[in-house]
């Protein structure tokens, strides 16, 4: 698991070293781990010697992680420039730089498009203007040269700690940024890193240890990798049945929108889940049993369920019905929920924390607002996508359930505050559909795992994460799976196009891969 911290916690971690005189001996280990990524990427395009590097150096620390780096880039026979953006640069960087050979140049308010275009050819552009200290973005003549860089496109623009302009706490982006192909960041990953929309800016990020590691704490952010998937993915065991296997219920759909019925169940099917109950309109009922006639057909009580799946597709009074009653039976049984789309509307009071709500910007919006705590405040889809951290974090609080927030970076945060973040899939997954797939993967894993979610000797325990928090592991498992998924399928068509059935059906090879290691013909 990928652990991502506050810039804040960073600092705390690095404080001892720096009181113990250490101060030096950390900026050398990130000035040689930035240097090494620096070579990596010039080597993957062409000879080291000769080739170009422009640093951009702000005032402080950063910068002085960026021009030992370049002097340290100098010494292996790259061509080396250093633009000062201030007159108070760390000494002794500037002094190893230009004892290195290289070429130093200074902003002014006159000449910030002039050297835009001069640096804007070289092979590698650094950007070490602002660090994890910095408040708001860049100014005045460095904002102007950044400006004019993005517009010109460099080759490869690595960032020293984080772009220039993102919050490391937060992710959000305080414009002009240059975007990165890579962050080299130091002692821990920066949440800003993992969050968008810092994270569209931030490209490729390479941890680079320098000796605080073991210091830092609780994390703001974590994100599974396969390794947790593998432990966290239930697996049926030799005598499995359909109903120990998770047996889900789904209102979904109506007769304007049976596509989504379609769908919903059938990702819920073939992502593992025992048995689905589908309750809805004989129209959509007829598609969906067409598409998987594996599933049921519940025109009464449902009988027995592990989970609900409420929402997708969901519209008109007698949809919304079924939707609300069963609801409160799950309320009342205690069962885990997904409430996604139309679903989003009819939300007790206080939902428990194993209420998993899946809105996408708009929708998280519109939830805030009509919150009584929030009602009087506007919130607008774009404030949502600008600071999507903060306002995940405030509608879990808010309404007592796990909040999972779609979108190119999937955050999902439990009422505590503990998040997850993903970001396993494509852009090409924007598309119709696309969310009614992922609430099926969530409904099949929440049937799967409620056992597992509430044992405290199981694997989501072994987390660390209380009982509360472990919901969110699930839908961050969710999330990942979507996205792989999607990854996959868009590679099947050579990284294009591709609709929500692609995704859908690739979704057993990423449980299949996840879990190869598994044989079930075993004892």
């Amino acid at each position: 698991m990928i652990s991502a911290f506050t810039g804040q916690q960073i600092r705390d971690a690095e404080q001892p070293l720096l009181d113990s005189g250490e101060g030096a001996v950390l900026m050398q280990r990130a000035a040689y781990g930035l240097a090494q990524e620096v070579v990596r990427v010039v080597k993957a395009r062409r000879k080291l010697t000769g080739a170009s590097v422009t640093v951009l150096a702000g005032k402080g620390n950063n910068g002085g992680d960026g021009l030992f780096a370049a002097s340290m880039l100098a010494r292996r026979g790259m061509r080396t420039t250093a633009v000062l953006a201030s007159a108070e640069v760390h000494t002794e960087a500037l002094a190893a730089f230009q004892s290195a050979g290289g070429r130093v140049l200074r902003l002014d308010s006159g000449n910030a498009e002039e050297l835009a275009v001069l640096c804007a050819g070289d092979d590698v552009i650094i950007d070490a203007l602002l660090g994890t200290g910095a408040r708001g973005g860049l100014r005045d003549a460095s904002a102007e040269l950044v400006a004019s860089l993005q517009e010109l496109k460099p080759r490869c623009v690595v960032a020293c700690d984080l772009p220039s302009g993102l919050d490391a706490n937060t992710g959000e982006v305080h414009w002009p940024v240059l975007d990165a192909d890579v962050t080299v960041t130091f002692g821990g990953i920066k949440a800003g890193l993992m969050t968008d929309p810092g994270e569209g800016c931030a490209g490729r990020a390479v941890l680079v240890p320098i000796g605080i590691e073991d210091s830092l704490d609780t994390p703001e952010l974590r994100r599974l990798e396969a390794p947790d998937l593998k432990s966290l993915l239930a697996k049926p065991g030799r005598r499995s049945h359909k109903y120990s296997r998770g047996v889900l219920g789904v209102v979904a759909g109506s007769p304007r929108f049976a596509g989504a019925a379609v769908l919903t169940v059938h990702a819920a099917a073939v992502a593992g889940a025992g048995m689905v109950r589908y309750v809805g309109p004989e129209s959509a009922a007829r598609q969906v049993l067409t598409r998987t006639p594996e599933a049921l057909w519940e025109t009464g009580d449902p009988g027995r369920v592990q989970a609900w799946l409420l929402g997708p597709g969901v519209d008109g009074e007698d949809q919304l019905g079924r939707a609300k009653d069963a609801a409160g039976s799950a309320l009342d049984a205690e069962l885990p929920v997904v409430v996604d789309a139309g679903a989003l509307s009819i939300l007790p009071e206080h939902c428990p924390a194993h209420w998993i709500l899946t809105p996408h910007a708009g929708e998280l919006a519109t939830l805030l607002a009509a919150l009584p705590s929030t009602g009087e405040v506007a919130v607008t889809r774009e404030d949502v996508e600008s600071r999507p951290l903060h306002f995940v974090r405030q509608a879990a609080a808010q309404t007592g359930a796990t909040v999972l927030l779609k979108g190119a970076t999937t955050l999902v945060a439990s009422p505590s505050g503990v998040v997850f973040s993903q970001s396993e899939g494509t852009a090409w997954m924007a598309t119709a559909g696309s969310g009614d797939v992922l609430a099926g993967i969530l409904g099949a894993l929440l049937a799967q795992s409620v056992d597992s979610v509430r044992d405290d000797d199981g694997a989501y325990a072994a987390l660390g994460l209380k009982l509360d928090d472990r919901w969110a592991a699930v839908a961050a498992v969710a999330a990942s799976v979507h996205g792989r998924a999607g990854s996959i399928a868009s590679n099947d068509f050579d990284g294009g196009p591709l609709t929500a059935s692609a995704i859908m059906a690739a979704v057993p090879r990423v449980v299949g891969s996840l879990t190869a290691e598994y044989d079930p013909t075993r004892p």
